[in-house]
């Protein structure tokens, strides 16, 4: 399993909608409850944002890497998320 690291930034529409998302699939599936997610806002803590390279909130890293940028859909969120147990399946596998 990967740790996701997740950019966002409180009154962001498209961050707002991610994170009901990101709550809701959490809900849904017990084992993306697993999954270390650290949540950064980038406002909050700039100098941590400006380390990385991405434009547009919000962005999530799976294993230190880039996976999604930009507007999100549920969808989009899941995959996130599958990627980063997809080290798990194979460890396992």
């Amino acid at each position: 399993m990967k740790d996701i690291l997740y950019f966002h930034f409180e009154s962001c529409p498209y961050c707002q909608q991610a994170n009901r998302w990101l709550e809701g699939l959490l809900a849904e599936n017990p084992r993306y409850q697993t999954i270390p997610i650290t949540r950064v806002d980038e406002r909050k803590e700039p100098a941590l944002a400006d380390r990385y390279d991405y434009y547009y909130v919000p962005t999530f890293y799976v294993g230190g890497v880039k996976v999604h940028e930009g507007e999100a859909t549920r969808e989009k969120i899941e995959a996130v998320l599958e990627r980063a147990l997809a080290s798990e399946d194979t460890a396992a596998g």
